[in-house]
């Protein structure tokens, strides 16, 4: 390539579809939103799949919970849409989205610790290497 220049491995193809990296970091924030919503949905049905702690600073109602997490995941399911079509706010969105699961799952650990650290580990590979793209 002439003087060095590289060629662009993220961003938008030109048929607008993510290119390289972005392209993995979308579906993990989908498969992160689905996860949630699936949360959600066990939540608000007060399914006992979850344990309800005595003693817990951030203990809500278990439908309360499940609200909280359909929400998120409906969030980070339209944030990796956004990636995925290389929209101009989706990196954003995704970061922020990503960050928000990430406590919002963070909080639910004493209800179900293996899915909540599960999708805090989604959600941690996503703001890393999300944050790791350099902005073109």
């Amino acid at each position: 390539m002439p003087h060095g220049a590289r060629p662009r491995t993220t961003g938008a193809r030109d048929d607008g579809r993510a290119a390289g990296p972005l392209r993995y970091f979308g579906v993990l924030l989908l498969l992160s939103g689905v996860l949630s919503v699936l949360q959600g949905i066990a939540g608000i049905a007060e399914d006992r799949l979850f344990g309800v702690p005595r003693a817990y600073e951030y203990r809500f109602d278990l439908t309360g919970w499940g609200w909280i997490h359909l929400v998120v995941g409906v969030a980070l399911i339209v944030a990796g849409v956004a990636v995925l079509r290389a929209m101009p706010w989706g990196r954003a969105a995704g970061v922020a989205v990503a960050a928000i699961s990430l406590v919002t799952q963070f909080m639910f650990i004493p209800y179900y610790p293996l899915w909540s650290i599960s999708v805090m580990t989604l959600d941690l590979i996503i703001l890393w290497g999300m944050a790791r793209i350099a902005v073109t």
